[in-house]
C-alpha cells in the first residue's frame, strides 16, 4: 500500500527533476525503519541515468523537501534509479561504478569459472579488469554474458 504523503512528494520532487532534465518515476516510504527513508526512483530522458543524476536531485530536493515540512519527523533521503542497481551494459555505467563490488558472468566458463566476483577495476575492447584481494583479474569481454552490482556486499 502507497504511504499517503508519496503522492504530495512526487507533486514537489517532479518540478525539480524537470529543472534538472530529469523525471520522477516513483517513490516509496518505508516508515518502518528507523529513521524512515523515503526513496524517490529518477529517470534521465536524455542518456543514461548515473550517480552524478541521482546525487543532483537529492541536493535539489532536499532543501524543498525541508522547507515543505512535509514530514514531520526526521527522515533519510535516497535518489536513486530503478535500473542503476542491476546490471551495468554502458561505458558509463563501467566508469560511474569503477571501485563498486561486481558479479561478471562468462559462458563458457573462463579459467573453469562461471562466476566472477571482485571489484570493478576498468573495461576496454577485449577485457574487464577486476581486483580481486590485490589481484587483477583480466576476463575477456566475448566470454561476458553479464555484469552486475554484488549488492551482497
Amino acid at each position: 500500500m502507497t504511504h499517503p504523503l508519496v503522492p504530495q512528494i512526487i507533486d514537489l520532487a517532479a518540478p525539480v527533476a524537470t529543472e534538472l532534465g530529469l523525471e520522477v518515476v516513483g517513490a516509496v516510504f518505508h516508515t518502518n525503519q528507523r529513521p524512515p527513508v523515503l526513496r524517490i526512483d529518477i529517470r534521465n530522458p536524455q542518456q543514461d541515468t548515473g550517480l552524478e543524476d541521482c546525487e543532483r536531485m537529492s541536493r535539489a530536493l532536499e532543501p524543498c523537501l525541508d522547507a515543505a515540512e512535509i514530514i514531520p519527523d526526521a527522515y533519510v533521503l535516497e535518489v536513486s534509479s530503478p535500473g542503476i542497481s542491476r546490471q551495468l551494459v554502458t561505458d558509463r555505467e563501467f566508469i560511474s561504478f569503477k571501485g563498486f563490488p561486481v558479479i561478471v558472468t562468462t559462458s563458457p566458463p573462463h579459467d573453469g569459472q562461471p562466476e566472477w566476483n571482485g571489484q570493478l577495476i576498468r573495461r576496454d575492447e577485449t577485457n574487464i579488469y577486476l581486483n580481486q584481494k590485490g589481484r587483477v583479474v583480466e576476463i575477456p569481454r566475448s566470454l561476458i554474458t553479464r555484469v552486475q552490482l554484488d549488492e551482497r556486499r
